[in-house]
């Protein structure tokens, strides 16, 4: 009997991994934890003199937070059922098994939820490990203002279902990781600073057109596509359940 019991306890722990987790998880004492660990990791990206700086600080903290409960609130949204590869063999099938919940796409609602205020001390980045391979992974990253990749740490929302995995530079340096500055200078344009689409928005969509084809939400296309609809319907009914509140969290 004992020898079966790491054997159930790994199956427990990837089921409760499967679905985005539960209402209040990135308020619990283990995730306030993290926020707060995250937020010395970010202020530890800057130079000393602005370290210990309020507004920095007040930053970093936004950051952390922000980076835990919409990692969360985006899983909600996306709904995954399975945990990585195999949740995505759902969302690339022909059959529309599933709307949304690749790598990508979390990377893309991450970028947008983060972009809904204004930084002075930190930039977002995006980036991606093993660019065209089959394991291709992206990812949003958090740096100091006026600094290079890869100083910086890596947000990765979509590997544990909305349960943000966060990696610093001591453990990604050296792991095929590039910075990805064609998706920043898309997504900047989508998502302006201070942006007010709701959680629901998503700026690309399936065309309809061509098996697993990607076109930018806001074009006359995406906006007629099947997904491009099923999109503006969650953002109708998202904002009303909500009082009008952009966010789910």
């Amino acid at each position: 009997m004992k020898s079966l019991l790491p054997i159930c306890l790994l199956a427990l722990a990837t089921t409760a991994c499967q679905h985005a987790p539960a209402p209040g998880y990135a308020d619990t004492q283990v995730v306030r934890e993290r926020r707060s660990q995250l937020t010395q990791d970010l202020l530890a990206l800057l130079p000393l003199d602005e370290q210990q700086l309020p507004g920095a600080r007040r930053e970093a903290r936004w950051l952390a937070d922000t980076s835990y409960k919409a990692a969360a609130g985006i899983a909600t949204i996306n709904e995954p059922i399975f945990m990585g590869w195999v949740n995505n063999r759902l969302v690339n099938s022909t059959f529309n098994l599933q709307e949304r919940g690749l790598c990508w796409h979390y990377q893309q609602d991450m970028y947008r939820e983060l972009r809904r205020r204004k930084l002075q001390y930190f930039r977002i980045g995006c980036c991606v490990r093993d660019r065209g391979k089959g394991s291709e992974h992206n990812c949003v990253y958090l740096a100091a203002a006026n600094t290079n990749w890869p100083h910086a740490v890596i947000l990765d929302p979509w590997r544990k279902n909305g349960r943000l995995v966060t990696i610093r530079e001591r453990d990604f340096r050296d792991d095929n990781w590039q910075d990805s500055l064609w998706t920043v200078e898309f997504l900047s344009a989508v998502y302006p600073e201070n942006h007010r689409y709701p959680i629901e928005h998503w700026a690309q969509v399936k065309s309809g057109k061509e098996w697993n084809s990607y076109i930018p939400s806001w074009t006359p296309e995406g906006e007629a596509s099947r997904q491009g609809q099923f999109m503006q319907q969650n953002m109708k009914k998202g904002l009303e359940e909500r009082g009008g509140k952009l966010t789910n969290y």
